[in-house]
C-alpha cells in the first residue's frame, strides 16, 4: 500500500518537470511565431541593408574567435601537461583567471588601456621620441580584429578546461609508444594527443562561441555590427519589435548550426581514452626553452586578466581618491543587480532541482514516464544556448501576456489596474536568468545526486516514506554541497549578464552590467571601473572554486 502511495506522489514530478521544460521552449515558440507574422517588407528590409552586413560580421567573428580560442586554449593546455617548468603549477589554475572577466569589460578597458593617449600608446611614442598621436599610433582596436582578438584572449579557458583534463587523462604508454616508433614531440602532439583530445576541444570551442553570440557589449564599444548588436538597435534604437524578432530567428539558426557542429565533433567520444593507466609524463625544460615556455603560459594571462583587473584597479583607486565615495546611484545598482541575481538563484536552484529529481523518480516508474522526464531535462537545459537577446525578445510576448491576465484578474476583482506586475517588477528579468542558466543548476544537482546511492530511497521507501519525503530528509542535506556550488555559479552568472539585461530591465532599474555600459557609452571611465572591478572580483570566486576542483589531482 505504502509503495502504490510512493509511486502515485512520485508521478507529479515528470510531470513539473515538462512544465518547467514547456516554460523554457516558450520563448522559442513565442519568438518564430512574432516572427513569422512580421509584414514582408521587413523581411526584404532586413535581407537587403541589416542582415548582409550583420551576419557577415558574426560569421567572420566566429571563425576567427575560434580560431584563436583553439590555438590558445588547445596550446596551453598541452604546454602545462606535456612540458615541466618555472610557475607550471600556478600557471596550470591562473590560464583560466580570463573566465572571472566579462567579455564587455574586457573591451572595456582596452579601449582606454589602448587608446592614442593612454598609457601604452603614450609610453611607445616616449621611447620612440615622438611626441603626437599623429607621428605614431597603433592600429585602431575598434574593429572586427581587434573584437576577434579580445574576445579571443577572454574565452579560451573554455577550451582549455575541457582540453586540459582529456590531456591529463590520457594515457602515457600512448604518446610513448608513438615515440618508440620514431615519432617526434611535434608529430606525438598532432597525430595521437590531439585526435584524441578532439571531442574535448569540439566542446570547448562550442562554448566559447556560444558566449561570442552571446556578447552585446564588447562588439558594440568595438564598432561591430553584429547579429546581438543588430537586435538591440532594431528593437531600442528603431523601436521595430518585428524586425529584432525575424534578427533573432537568424541568431537561432546560427546557434542550431553550432550544437549540431559540436556534437558531430563528439561523434566518436566513445573511442577517446578518458581512463588512464599512468599519467603522461612531463618533459623538464630549462634554460632557454624553459624560460620560452613560462612567457608562452603567462601571456595570455597577462592579456585576458592581469591588464585589465589592474585597469580597473587604479581607475577605482583614482575615482575614490578624487571623488571620496562611491555615487548613490552606483550603490543602488550594485543593491539591484545582487537583489536580483538572489532571486534568480534561488528559482533557478527549485526549478534544477525538480527537473533532477523528476529523473531520479522517472526510474522507479515505467520506461515511459524516464523517456519524458529525460525529454524534459533535455529541454529545460537549452536555455544556456539562447543568447541573451534571443531570449528576450522571446520572453518579451509571454510576459506581456502574462501581465494582463493578471492585470485583468485584478480589475475584476475590484481593485484599481495595477500596471505591469511582472515585466514592472524585475520578475520578468529574474525570469530570463532562470532560463539561460537553469542549466547550470541542473547539471550541478544532477552531478551530485549521482553520488548518492539508489538504495538510499529504496530504504526510504520500504519506510513509507514518499519521494518528497526522501528528498527532504534525505537527499537535500546530502546535496548540500552540490547545491551550494551551482547556486555561487548561477549567482556570478547573473551578476554579469547583460544583454537580457539591457533588453528586460525595468525604467529606471540599472544593474552593475547596465551601470558599467552607459558609463562606456559615454566614454567615462572612472565611474564604470568601480562598477567593473565589483564584477571580476565576484567572478573571481567560482573560477577558484572551480580550479581547486578540478585540477587538484592532476
Amino acid at each position: 500500500m505504502a509503495s502504490t502511495i510512493s509511486h502515485k506522489a512520485g508521478a507529479g514530478w515528470p510531470a513539473a518537470a515538462l512544465l518547467i521544460a514547456a516554460c523554457v521552449l516558450a520563448p522559442v515558440l513565442a519568438l518564430g511565431w512574432f516572427a513569422l507574422q512580421g509584414a514582408a517588407g521587413h523581411w526584404s528590409h532586413l535581407l537587403q541593408f541589416v542582415l548582409p552586413t550583420a551576419l557577415g560580421n558574426t560569421l567572420l567573428l566566429l571563425a576567427g574567435v575560434g580560431v584563436v580560442v583553439t590555438c590558445l586554449g588547445v596550446g596551453s593546455a598541452w604546454l602545462v601537461t606535456a612540458y615541466d617548468f618555472p610557475l607550471r603549477n600556478t600557471l596550470s589554475w591562473a590560464l583560466l583567471l580570463p573566465l572571472a572577466v566579462p567579455t564587455y569589460i574586457v573591451a572595456f578597458a582596452y579601449l582606454d588601456i589602448l587608446h592614442p593617449i593612454g598609457p601604452v600608446q603614450t609610453l611607445i611614442r616616449e621611447l620612440l621620441g615622438y611626441d603626437s598621436p599623429r607621428q605614431f599610433r597603433l592600429p585602431d582596436l575598434r574593429s572586427l580584429s581587434g573584437a576577434i582578438f579580445l574576445l579571443g584572449v577572454v574565452l579560451y579557458p573554455y577550451v582549455y578546461l575541457s582540453t586540459r583534463i582529456m590531456f591529463a587523462t590520457q594515457s602515457a604508454a600512448l604518446l610513448e609508444a608513438a615515440r618508440v616508433l620514431g615519432e617526434s614531440s611535434r608529430s606525438v602532439f598532432f597525430r595521437v594527443a590531439l585526435p584524441m583530445a578532439r571531442p574535448a576541444i569540439a566542446v570547448g570551442v562550442s562554448l566559447a562561441l556560444l558566449e561570442t553570440l552571446n556578447d552585446i557589449g564588447a562588439s558594440e564599444f568595438l564598432g561591430v555590427q553584429t547579429l546581438t548588436v543588430s537586435i538591440y538597435t532594431t528593437w531600442v534604437t528603431r523601436n521595430d519589435l518585428a524586425g529584432a524578432a525575424q534578427i533573432a530567428l537568424a541568431m537561432l539558426v546560427i546557434v542550431a548550426l553550432l550544437i549540431v557542429a559540436e556534437r558531430y565533433g563528439r561523434r566518436r567520444q566513445r573511442y577517446a581514452g578518458t581512463q588512464r593507466t599512468r599519467a603522461v609524463q612531463a618533459i623538464r625544460l630549462s634554460g632557454l626553452p624553459a624560460l620560452v615556455a613560462c612567457l608562452l603560459g603567462i601571456l595570455p594571462v597577462l592579456i585576458g586578466f592581469i591588464a585589465p583587473a589592474l585597469y580597473l584597479l587604479n581607475e577605482t583607486i583614482k575615482r575614490i581618491h578624487r571623488v571620496g565615495n562611491v555615487s548613490d546611484q552606483l550603490l543602488r545598482s550594485a543593491w539591484n543587480t545582487v537583489t536580483i541575481a538572489l532571486v534568480a538563484t534561488l528559482l533557478t536552484l527549485a526549478c534544477g532541482l525538480v527537473v533532477a529529481w523528476a529523473v531520479r523518480c522517472a526510474r522507479q516508474h515505467s520506461r515511459i514516464a524516464e523517456k519524458l522526464a529525460q525529454a524534459g531535462a533535455r529541454v529545460a537545459t537549452c536555455g544556456y544556448a539562447l543568447p541573451g537577446t534571443v531570449l528576450a525578445i522571446g520572453l518579451l510576448m509571454p510576459l506581456v501576456f502574462a501581465d494582463r491576465v493578471l492585470s485583468n484578474v485584478w480589475q475584476w476583482l475590484g481593485n484599481p489596474d495595477p500596471g505591469l506586475l511582472i515585466m514592472g517588477s524585475g520578475i520578468g528579468l529574474a525570469i530570463a536568468y532562470v532560463i539561460r542558466f537553469l542549466a547550470i543548476s541542473i547539471g550541478g544537482i544532477e552531478a551530485g545526486l549521482a553520488r548518492i546511492p539508489s538504495s538510499m530511497e529504496q530504504a526510504a521507501r520500504l519506510l513509507g516514506e514518499t519521494p518528497s519525503g526522501a528528498l527532504r530528509r534525505v537527499h537535500l542535506p546530502l546535496l548540500r554541497p552540490a547545491l551550494g556550488a551551482a547556486a555561487l555559479l548561477v549567482f556570478v552568472d547573473a551578476m554579469k549578464e547583460l544583454p537580457a539585461t539591457l533588453l528586460l530591465r525595468p525604467v529606471n532599474f540599472d544593474t552593475l552590467a547596465t551601470w558599467l555600459y552607459a558609463e562606456a557609452a559615454r566614454g567615462t571611465y572612472e565611474e564604470g571601473a568601480v562598477a567593473a572591478l565589483a564584477i571580476v572580483v565576484a567572478g573571481l570566486i567560482p573560477v577558484i572554486l572551480l580550479a581547486r576542483t578540478q585540477f587538484k589531482s592532476h
